[in-house]
């Protein structure tokens, strides 16, 4: 398998949207509900090899999550991130945006101390497919 992203059966099936540039997806280990990745549809590692249509419209589709993550899971803020190579921390070698909703009392990394935040202290376990696609098509609703 080269990429999880683009050949994994259970990534495909809970994809949130997918437009002509990018697709968005709940992670299968979310640091909080709703917790979800924007990739671009083509299979790059990093942001610069992005074209200008698709920087756009990864961020279109960005900029589409944060609002429909507002309306489902009463977000009134966000963390937004990206790791870029290995020694960034990035894991899977397909470029990927990880949006966060936040409200006040939800759990998980609530200290913005960026190392901790990056490097996600302590285990979490991995959610459910069942769950995760009960979230994609909660998200699906307000798009």
């Amino acid at each position: 398998m080269n990429c999880v992203y683009c050949e994994l059966p259970e990534i495909k099936e809970r994809i949130i949207i997918k437009t002509e540039y990018a697709f968005a997806f709940p992670t299968n280990i979310p640091i909080v509900p709703g917790h979800v990745l924007v990739c671009p549809n083509r299979c790059i590692s990093k942001l610069d090899d992005l074209s200008k249509e698709e920087f756009t419209g990864l961020f279109d589709l960005i900029f589409q999550m944060k609002k429909v993550l507002t309306k489902t899971f009463y977000a009134n803020g966000f963390n937004c991130a990206w790791n870029e190579g290995s020694l960034a921390g990035q894991n899977v070698p397909h470029l990927h945006f990880h949006i966060l909703p936040r409200k006040e009392n939800d759990t998980g990394v609530t200290e913005y101390e960026p190392r901790k935040f990056l490097y996600r202290p302590g285990s979490r376990e991995a959610t459910q497919e069942k769950e995760l696609k009960a979230i994609a098509e909660l998200i699906k609703i307000n798009l």
